[in-house]
């Protein structure tokens, strides 16, 4: 196999090259990105270079790649938001199948990590989303919109070009030692905020579970749209004990505004689509991804779990995080 990793200076994209590199059957991979990798790397070629057309159609007919994992996704509006979140994700992501699908491409498989961010958080929501469950309401946020065109252009995508198989795996809220979301960082406060009169369900995937699945994917043929989530929902409150938390509520009218202390202050900023998701919660079937042959390491419960017992962990002894730099190595 020869692999293009795009979003190589993210978590996602150096956890996963450096995964791959593992494997016996893997030539080539190639990593692309405006950063450095997060993680030491032996075997991945790192490409610094923007989401252009002109400068992915290059580096595809040039590696003669046979396999693209697209991980630059943003899926937490805390980070960019407005054009540079369209610009990253639809637009970088319409360049990247084009230069896929341009005369003479040696691509014959695409994965991409999306969310579950898409289905959106309401209160007319099933208990569970499938994968070709609609929203019941419009997206509001801009997060959401360029979930749902990225899904859109895939699918075009893969209409267009029966030649390739494509997989678009939508991933629920991650838990783990090293991600940083909205949500792990609520977790690692002392008090964790709630909305009033409201207990929803969430639910959960483990770190490991996510670069499991995406390498499941790429060393597979599993073409189509597929949840990705530990099995099982659990109430806030309960995820909240178990992280042994206390809990503080925030009014259910103007929640954005009670809110907006808490960015202020610098402990955590909780988006719309975060404040929907602790009113309302969200639950995904994920029995799709479990016929096509992945088996989950964590459910749900079990994410919060490990969640719980690093953060005591780094709460005992220190964070002892290592950051890799790869001019000093």
């Amino acid at each position: 196999m020869r692999i293009l990793v795009t979003g190589l200076g993210t978590f996602w994209g150096s956890t996963l090259a450096q995964q791959l590199e593992g494997e016996p059957d893997v030539e080539l991979i190639v990593g692309v990105d405006t950063t450095e990798p997060v993680v030491p790397l032996e075997r991945t070629e790192y490409v610094r270079a923007d989401s252009s057309f002109s400068i992915l159609e290059r580096i595809v007919r040039a590696t003669r790649v046979d396999t693209i994992l697209h991980t630059h996704l943003l899926v937490d509006s805390t980070k960019d938001r407005g054009r540079a979140l369209h610009e990253i994700n639809v637009i970088g992501t319409m360049n990247l199948l084009a230069a896929a699908g341009a005369s003479g491409s040696t691509v014959r498989k695409v994965v991409v990590k999306s969310s579950t961010l898409g289905y959106g958080s309401n209160f007319q929501d099933p208990y569970f989303f499938r994968e070709s469950t609609p929203r019941t309401r419009p997206a509001r946020t801009g997060i959401e919109r360029s979930l749902l065109e990225v899904g859109s252009v895939v699918g075009d995508f893969a209409e267009d070009n029966p030649h390739v198989s494509v997989t678009l795996l939508r991933f629920a809220n991650v838990l783990g030692d090293h991600i940083d979301t909205p949500i792990t960082r609520m977790l690692s406060l002392p008090i964790v905020p709630e909305i009033f009169g409201f207990d929803p369900r969430v639910q959960f995937v483990h770190e490991d579970d996510v670069t499991g699945a995406l390498a499941y994917a790429t060393r597979r043929d599993v073409p189509g749209v597929y949840n990705v989530a530990g099995e099982g929902t659990i109430p806030w409150s309960e995820v909240c004990t178990m992280a042994g938390k206390r809990r503080l509520p925030m009014p259910p009218v103007l929640t954005a505004f009670a809110a907006e202390p808490l960015r202020l202050a610098g402990l955590v900023d909780l988006p719309p689509e975060v404040l929907s998701l602790l009113r309302y919660g969200r639950g995904v079937d994920t029995s799709a991804y479990r016929k096509a042959g992945y088996q989950y390491r964590y459910s749900t419960a079990e994410a919060v779990d490990a969640f719980a017992q690093a953060q005591r962990l780094r709460t005992t002894v220190g964070a002892t995080e290592y950051h890799y730099e790869r001019d000093v190595e």
